[in-house]
C-alpha cells in the first residue's frame, strides 16, 4: 500500500473535508476519529434517537459509520482526481449494540485501479474502554471523477 498511499499526500485533510461535508453523519452524531493511509476510524456516541424497538442502536445508524469508514479508507489511497462511492456491502451483526459508544475502522485489504476491497468493523465501546465486535463488514468500494 505504500506506493498507493503516495498518489495523494494530502489524503487526510482531502478526507477530512468530504466527512465534514456529510449531513448525515452531523445528523446521527458521529466523529472522525482518525485518518492513516489505508484506514479511517469514525465514533459514534449512544443516543435514544438512534434505537430500534428493542432499545439497541439501529442497524442502519452502524452500517453508515461503517459505511464511511471502509469508503474514507479506500479514498486515503485514491489519487486527487478521484473520489469514491460504494459498489456493495456485506455486514454481520455479532452482537447486539447496546455499549455507550462506537468505533468503527475501515482498513483496505486490495487497493486496484477502481476498484478496492476494504474490511470494515464496528467495536462497542464500554464505559471502561473495553471492546467488543458488534459488526463486520466486507466491503467494495469504486473510484470514480466527479
Amino acid at each position: 500500500m505504500s506506493q498507493l498511499a503516495t498518489l495523494d499526500p494530502d489524503f487526510a485533510r482531502r478526507v477530512e473535508t468530504a466527512f465534514a461535508r456529510q449531513p448525515f453523519m452531523r445528523t446521527i452524531g458521529a466523529s472522525l476519529v482518525c485518518v492513516r493511509a489505508g484506514e479511517v476510524e469514525i465514533a459514534l456516541r449512544q443516543s435514544d434517537a438512534l434505537h430500534q424497538h428493542h432499545g439497541f442502536v439501529h442497524a442502519a445508524a452502524l452500517t453508515a459509520i461503517v459505511d464511511s469508514a471502509c469508503g474514507f479508507a479506500a479514498q486515503t489511497l485514491m489519487p486527487p482526481d478521484r473520489e469514491v462511492l460504494t459498489v456493495e456491502f456485506k455486514a454481520n451483526f455479532l452482537a447486539p449494540a447496546r455499549t455507550p459508544s462506537f468505533l468503527a475502522r475501515g482498513r483496505v485489504k486490495r487497493p486496484g485501479q477502481q476498484i478496492f476491497v476494504v474490511e470494515g468493523e464496528v467495536f462497542g465501546v464500554a464505559a471502561d474502554g473495553a471492546r467488543k465486535p458488534v459488526v463486520a463488514m466486507l466491503a467494495t468500494m469504486m473510484g470514480v471523477a466527479l
